[in-house]
């Protein structure tokens, strides 16, 4: 069988240092001006003043209205609209900043406004808004303050609204949280008074254009060749796999990797509450949770379609996320020749990960003793892999653990790998995943399937090697 080649990940370059601008030096004393510099990425009283006129004109216009749904013409339109009202009040400008007006405009009127720019940021992976005069964003695992702002409270209820509405949903004081997506799949959650005293928040977790390989976690030092490779060997033999972690841990991407090592000729079900896997096979079912509407009735959980998803003959079945009674049906899937299912939860430990699944079990109200509960838990789950933050900001794997039987008080388990510590350099944490040198239980399935692995992979030094 082939195996997978990864080359060595190359080092990491010197983080960059922000810039930050210098203090502004008094020549002369002056009189405060009227209002305060608008810093980087605000939008300063005369530019709003231009967008509230450009967007009044562009409402008042019919043909405007008419081709509302083709963002060409609007935007085409708009930029027109910028000039002739540049025009009409005599304020000239460069070709350049007709051009940042026109862009700006756009992005207040058909986009997200302020946070526009930072969606289009490859490098951001997550926009964090604390009301109106506060936007992070997280890149490389840190969190930085942007200069970008909105306006006013409203300003932040418009852009939320905006993001929502197109999914028949609402955020206002009878529903003030919500959860949705983006129409790149990047997912959001809102939350405004009276439960967020902040004013309007609003988080956005970005959304990977291209979805990534387990070479580029490599690449990024979250695991090795070898463990790439292990993944994968326990991926094609059909093993019961459990991402667990933090919150931002990586879980989602994780298991977007394991996806990708199914074959194509497998039937896939995917359930999520909010759609963000990114598998490629052709032979894919996309289910999303709904919830309730605004009389609190027609929700449709996790549960229901696990359940659903056992009558759609699936090959395997790939849960976003379990959080409740979700985890007995996911379960009894697995133990019921679903094998290959995988799925991710929230626990800071393979550990706590068991005691996290027996609670949820226990939340689907059937009253199973603690004893059948992690039976089935035992039989059904083979593979726990551990996702970690770093203090510096890195996302790395940390333990891969197999569960190996039922003891009389508790479920047993043995690591494979750990993440072993080595120091820190130039801030980074430095170390690397190695193999315990256990060999797991399972390989002889693997060996059944003709799935073969080098002993190189569990720390053993190939025959005729000293």
């Amino acid at each position: 069988m082939n195996r997978i080649r990864f080359t060595r990940p190359a080092a990491s370059p010197n983080e960059t240092k922000p810039v930050v601008a210098d203090a502004p030096v008094m020549v002369e004393p002056k009189p405060a001006p009227a209002e305060p510099p608008v810093p980087s990425g605000g939008i300063s009283r005369e530019d709003r003043e231009l967008i509230e006129q450009v967007q009044s004109r562009l409402l008042s216009e019919s043909n405007a209205v008419n081709n509302g749904r083709d963002p060409e013409y609007l935007n085409r339109r708009i930029a027109t609209l910028v000039n002739e009202q540049l025009e009409m009040s005599g304020r000239v400008v460069s070709e350049r900043e007709r051009m940042r007006l026109a862009r700006l405009s756009q992005a207040e009127m058909l986009g997200f406004g302020p946070l526009e720019p930072l969606l289009s940021d490859e490098s951001i992976t997550e926009i964090m808004v604390n009301g109106p005069d506060q936007i992070w964003i997280e890149r490389e695992g840190r969190l930085v303050e942007t200069n970008a702002r909105f306006a006013d409270e409203n300003h932040v209820r418009r852009i939320i609204d905006r993001i929502i509405s197109p999914l028949g949903r609402r955020c206002d004081e009878t529903m003030p949280m919500v959860d949705a997506r983006l129409p790149d799949g990047s997912r959001v959650n809102a939350i405004i008074p009276p439960l967020c005293l902040n004013g309007p928040s609003l988080t956005i977790r970005k959304f990977f254009k291209h979805p990534l390989s387990g070479a580029d976690l490599v690449r990024r030092g979250s695991a090795t060749p070898e463990l790439i490779e292990f993944l994968r060997a326990c991926v094609l033999g059909r093993l019961n796999v459990i991402v667990s972690g933090g919150t931002g841990t990586g879980k989602t991407t994780l298991l977007n990797v394991l996806s990708s090592f199914i074959p194509e000729d497998e039937r896939i079900i995917t359930i999520e509450n909010a759609a963000e896997l990114q598998l490629q096979q052709r032979h894919v079912i996309t289910l999303e949770s709904r919830p309730a509407n605004i009389e609190g009735r027609n929700e449709i959980g996790i549960r229901e379609l696990v359940v659903n998803a056992l009558r759609m003959r699936p090959d395997r079945i790939v849960v976003g996320e379990c959080r409740a009674g979700e985890s007995l049906d996911m379960l009894q899937a697995m133990n019921t020749g679903h094998d290959g299912s995988m799925t991710t939860l929230h626990a800071n430990s393979p550990r706590d990960a068991l005691h996290r699944m027996e609670t949820m079990v226990m939340m689907a109200g059937m009253d199973l003793p603690i004893r059948a509960i992690r039976e089935q838990i035992s039989s059904a789950i083979n593979i726990i892999v551990q996702l970690e933050r770093m203090q510096d900001g890195s996302r790395r794997i940390t333990h891969v653990s197999e569960l190996t039987g039922l003891g009389s008080e508790a479920i047993t388990m043995s690591d494979l790998f750990v993440f072993q510590r080595q120091g820190i350099h130039e801030g980074r944490i430095v170390g690397r995943m190695v193999p315990t040198g256990i060999r797991p239980r399972f390989m002889e399935r693997l060996q059944q399937l003709n799935i073969t692995l080098p002993p190189q992979v569990f720390g053993v030094a190939p025959m005729g090697r000293g």
